[in-house]
Protein backbone atom coordinates (compact mmCIF):
# COMPACT_ATOMS: atom_id res chain seq x y z
CA UNK A 1 0.00 0.00 0.00
CA UNK A 2 1.43 3.53 -1.14
CA UNK A 3 1.22 6.15 1.47
CA UNK A 4 0.93 9.80 0.99
CA UNK A 5 2.26 12.78 2.78
CA UNK A 6 1.33 16.68 3.57
CA UNK A 7 3.98 18.58 5.01
CA UNK A 8 5.33 21.62 6.11
CA UNK A 9 8.16 23.85 5.42
CA UNK A 10 9.75 26.04 7.23
CA UNK A 11 12.77 28.90 6.02
CA UNK A 12 13.78 28.73 9.88
CA UNK A 13 11.67 29.16 13.15
CA UNK A 14 8.96 31.44 12.44
CA UNK A 15 9.46 32.06 9.32
CA UNK A 16 8.09 31.46 5.66
CA UNK A 17 6.04 28.78 5.46
CA UNK A 18 5.21 25.77 2.27
CA UNK A 19 3.07 23.33 2.32
CA UNK A 20 2.81 20.26 0.39
CA UNK A 21 2.14 16.94 -0.52
CA UNK A 22 3.91 13.97 -1.76
CA UNK A 23 4.24 10.45 -2.22
CA UNK A 24 8.16 10.15 -1.67
CA UNK A 25 8.65 12.54 1.28
CA UNK A 26 12.20 11.53 1.34
CA UNK A 27 12.66 12.26 -2.12
CA UNK A 28 10.52 15.47 -2.35
CA UNK A 29 12.42 17.06 0.72
CA UNK A 30 16.27 16.37 -0.84
CA UNK A 31 14.84 18.36 -3.92
CA UNK A 32 13.91 21.02 -1.70
CA UNK A 33 16.87 20.59 0.47
CA UNK A 34 19.00 20.87 -2.67
CA UNK A 35 17.25 23.60 -5.01
CA UNK A 36 16.16 21.10 -7.48
CA UNK A 37 12.73 22.27 -8.04
CA UNK A 38 12.16 25.73 -9.41
CA UNK A 39 9.89 27.49 -7.28
CA UNK A 40 8.73 29.19 -4.17
CA UNK A 41 10.61 26.83 -1.75
CA UNK A 42 13.46 27.39 -3.80
CA UNK A 43 13.18 31.34 -4.62
CA UNK A 44 13.00 31.98 -0.91
CA UNK A 45 15.25 29.00 0.64
CA UNK A 46 12.39 27.08 2.34
CA UNK A 47 14.17 24.26 3.29
CA UNK A 48 13.51 22.89 6.91
CA UNK A 49 10.93 19.88 7.55
CA UNK A 50 8.91 20.90 10.50
CA UNK A 51 6.07 19.36 10.14
CA UNK A 52 4.00 15.97 8.14
CA UNK A 53 1.66 13.46 8.46
CA UNK A 54 0.90 10.09 6.38
CA UNK A 55 -2.22 9.27 4.88
CA UNK A 56 -3.35 5.91 3.67
CA UNK A 57 -5.23 7.40 0.34
CA UNK A 58 -4.60 10.38 -1.77
CA UNK A 59 -7.72 11.65 -1.66
CA UNK A 60 -7.34 12.35 2.52
CA UNK A 61 -3.97 13.39 1.54
CA UNK A 62 -4.82 16.22 -1.01
CA UNK A 63 -7.89 17.18 1.50
CA UNK A 64 -5.78 17.59 4.23
CA UNK A 65 -3.42 20.08 2.40
CA UNK A 66 -6.08 22.21 1.15
CA UNK A 67 -7.32 22.56 4.62
CA UNK A 68 -4.29 23.46 5.61
CA UNK A 69 -3.03 25.64 3.04
CA UNK A 70 -6.50 27.83 3.59
CA UNK A 71 -5.57 28.01 7.41
CA UNK A 72 -4.38 31.54 8.84
CA UNK A 73 -0.66 31.41 9.73
CA UNK A 74 -1.33 31.14 13.51
CA UNK A 75 -3.58 27.93 12.88
CA UNK A 76 -0.44 26.29 11.69
CA UNK A 77 1.71 28.35 13.63
CA UNK A 78 0.17 26.05 16.50
CA UNK A 79 -0.06 22.96 14.69
CA UNK A 80 3.73 23.21 14.15
CA UNK A 81 4.55 23.86 17.75
CA UNK A 82 2.34 20.82 19.19
CA UNK A 83 4.45 18.28 17.25
CA UNK A 84 7.45 20.07 17.24
CA UNK A 85 8.04 22.68 19.71
CA UNK A 86 11.23 23.09 18.77
CA UNK A 87 11.18 23.44 15.16
CA UNK A 88 13.64 20.81 14.15
CA UNK A 89 14.55 19.66 10.98
CA UNK A 90 12.71 16.41 10.43
CA UNK A 91 14.43 15.44 7.86
CA UNK A 92 17.40 13.42 8.77
CA UNK A 93 14.26 11.46 11.04
CA UNK A 94 12.82 10.34 7.82
CA UNK A 95 16.24 9.29 6.02
CA UNK A 96 17.08 6.53 8.83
Amino acid sequence: MKNYYVYILSSKRNGTLYTGITSDIVKRIYEHKNGLVDGFTKKYKIHNLIWYEMHNYAESAINRERQIKKWKRIWKLKLIEEENPQWIDLYENICS
